[in-house]
């Protein structure tokens, strides 16, 4: 199975950026991320035994309850940079709490033999892929002109643990479980 963590995205959220794709498709033959798989991914787990399913979400399910996560997408860029684009991304900036839980979850997933993240946290939305950086000058000229949108903010609850597949036209996502986030009473 192929699996990771995320939390999701409001549908008003979804829909603004749904319009920035709809807006900017035409003008780049790219990988574009079908709206409904847009997410904020926590942990990439990758490949991941079936049989150690359980063991997975007990380890999930223990991650320390915290604060509701406060989260604002804005902005649009590129990793790494525009002069070797791989992803065109929107910007995610969100409470301390998405970085811990973060941490926290490559911690968990360590003590069940997931190698860590060997690289600093960086939440954002893959829009789409760049495999090929050419031909893009409108596409560039507009991304550029439309500076920093603002998609919406909103306070996340909880996050998912998720099942990759390939589909006919990208990734097929499946929820298989849930972990609320909120302050313990």
């Amino acid at each position: 199975m192929r699996l990771f963590t995320a939390i999701d995205l409001p549908p008003d959220i979804r829909d603004r950026l749904e319009g920035l794709m709809g807006k900017l498709r035409p003008l780049a033959r790219i990988n574009w991320s079908p709206t409904g798989n847009l997410h904020i991914t926590t942990k990439f787990i990758g490949a991941w035994p079936e049989q150690r399913l359980p063991e997975l979400r007990n380890a999930l399910a223990r991650i320390s309850i915290r604060e509701p996560i406060s989260i604002r997408v804005h902005g649009i860029g590129f990793f790494p940079n525009r002069r070797s684009p791989r992803v065109f991304r929107a910007s995610v900036d969100a409470s301390p709490g998405l970085p811990i839980l973060a941490g926290d979850t490559d911690s968990a997933l360590a003590k069940l033999g997931l190698p860590p993240e060997a690289r600093a946290y960086t939440p954002h939305l893959t829009l789409a892929r760049i495999k090929t950086p050419k031909g893009l000058a409108s596409f560039y000229k507009q991304v550029e002109e439309l500076g920093d949108p603002e998609f919406g903010s909103f306070v996340a609850d909880r996050f998912f643990l998720y099942h990759s597949k390939p589909g006919a036209s990208g990734s097929v996502y499946t929820k298989l479980s849930d972990f609320p986030i909120s302050k313990q009473k």
